[in-house]
């Protein structure tokens, strides 16, 4: 399918994204583990009940997902995402990827999916993903079978991650301001942004202020102050980290960590 075709055929998608690491979906429902995929994770969870509200909170990640007999792909997410639950017994499995490290295993942009959950189908070959899906149905372990599918994608020259990445994610992870970020990895901040785009989705200050609220999150949940973790996090005030976990989460703090 073209890539035109990507956007609007995702927007029509039935399936969500599910399980963020921080996301607290269904608390202690969800399992994950440390993947073969370098910096991936595997996760699964039980289905929902049909028309159950799910809250996805953004993370920096794309996500290859297993999802009543169906192979789903997750965008990045600039905001939580809303969807339902399917009510499929088998629930869900998925292979988290590290932000940025998707796109060389899928061949698509990030920025081209954000905030979309589409079919596999629409991004790779039709008769192709037909066979995975066989695949991944007949496995003993289903999340075993998404791995080996990004390991070969991988493994057979699909392309590499932007070697920059990673040191791009660890210096926003620590807050380091934008700026700064472009002067360590050699770029203006121009073309630090467009370098960003199709690694992640979004451009840096947007990365920076999801991985942050990320860690605030889950040191909230801890049971560390709000104001504590306004200050540990960065944020000016616990006011300012009220507005931002508003706005990315869509709910205040206390809703999320309840």
């Amino acid at each position: 399918m073209a890539r035109e075709g990507v956007v609007a055929t995702a927007r029509a998608s039935r399936a969500v994204r599910v399980g963020c690491r921080t996301g607290g979906m269904l608390g202690g429902m969800y399992r994950e583990r440390a993947s073969c995929v370098p910096g991936a994770v595997v996760w699964r969870r039980p289905g929902a009940s049909p028309g159950a509200a799910l809250r996805i909170l953004p993370d920096g990640c794309m996500d290859l997902i297993w999802v009543a007999g169906e192979l789903m792909v997750a965008g990045p997410d600039p905001v939580a995402h809303m969807g339902t639950g399917t009510g499929d017994p088998a629930g869900y499995t998925g292979l988290r990827f590290a932000p940025g490290t998707a796109p060389a295993v899928l061949g698509v942009p990030a920025h081209e999916l954000r905030g979309l959950r589409v079919p596999l189908a629409d991004l790779w070959p039709e008769a192709r993903v037909r066979r995975l899906a066989e695949r991944v149905q007949e496995a003993p372990d289903p999340g075993v079978a998404l791995e080996e599918v990004a390991a070969g994608r991988l493994a057979g020259g699909a392309g590499q991650p932007d070697p920059a990445v990673q040191g791009i994610v660890a210096l926003l992870r620590e807050g380091t301001a934008v700026a700064d970020v472009a002067d360590v990895v050699g770029l203006s901040e121009r073309q630090l942004r467009r370098r960003c785009l199709p690694a992640f989705g979004y451009g840096p200050k947007t990365l920076m202020r999801i991985l942050r609220m990320d860690r605030a999150v889950a040191l909230a949940r801890t049971g560390v102050p709000h104001a504590a973790v306004a200050a540990r996090m960065g944020y000016a005030d616990q006011a300012h980290l009220a507005r931002e976990v508003k706005a990315l989460a869509g709910v205040p703090l206390g809703i999320l960590i309840a």
